[in-house]
């Protein structure tokens, strides 16, 4: 956009006015030379903002050289520049609404399988933490057996969780250069918890570092603590 207006702001808005979307509520002009819009909430399922054909098969805004007519050549210029603007700040505002829609489509149960891993996290951090105590000792076998079946079960809610989470991350990715950060768009969709959730990465199909993953390292260094542990004090529950 022009830092100015050269000509009166009416004569461009005469010229856009045909192409002027159904959803724009208001257009005015500041005092510094640009333009403001007031757009109607995008839902997220509408076609993505473009232009119309109308646009480029109108003749009133077909580009002029400034030689040959200046002032016409300024009035296209600048009615291009503000249907431009116009177009571009609400591709912006559609795009932040079709990703809020995707997430509230894939989300899904996502959330009940969020809270089922945290109970199983937690009793799994409490049977690993049973075993510094001097109880464990004493049933060292039973206490083990118990840390295996919550490792076995938090793995299992973890992998239950990535099913949803492939296709949140794929949501992310594809919206990855809207104006919404992962977060606010969750919480915008009705999930303000998921700023805790581990999503991982992906796209398309491809998935990694999601919170199976995360878990499995987890059980890893937990049992290479136990065999350290073994090993150095020679130990044989």
């Amino acid at each position: 956009m022009p830092d100015t207006f050269s000509v009166p702001f009416q004569q461009v808005l005469d010229r856009i006015t045909p192409h002027l979307p159904p959803y724009l509520r208001k257009i005015e002009p500041t005092p510094y030379g640009r333009v403001t819009f007031e757009f109607a909430p995008f839902t997220g399922h509408e076609k993505e903002p473009a232009k119309s054909q109308s646009y480029y098969d109108d003749p009133r805004l077909n580009y002029v050289p400034e030689s040959e007519d200046q002032t016409e050549h300024r009035i296209r210029t600048v009615a291009r520049d503000v249907l431009d603007d116009l177009y571009q700040q609400a591709g912006k505002r559609w795009q932040d609404a079709a990703y809020v829609a995707e997430l509230r489509r894939v989300v899904q149960g996502a959330p009940e399988r969020w809270r089922a891993y945290e109970r199983e996290a937690k009793a799994l951090e409490a049977a690993y933490a049973y075993l510094r105590t001097a109880e464990a000792g004493r049933e060292w076998p039973a206490a083990i057996s118990r840390l295996i079946d919550a490792q076995d079960r938090t793995r299992a809610a973890a992998a239950r969780f990535d099913k949803r989470a492939v296709d949140i991350a794929d949501a992310q990715y594809r919206h990855l250069y809207a104006d919404l950060g992962h977060s606010q768009a969750l919480a915008e969709a009705g999930y303000p918890e998921a700023k805790d959730w581990h999503i991982g990465d992906g796209f398309g199909g491809y998935f990694r570092d999601g919170l199976a993953a995360k878990v499995d390292r987890l059980i890893e260094e937990q049992e290479q603590h136990l065999a350290k542990v073994s090993r150095l004090s020679g130990a044989t529950h």
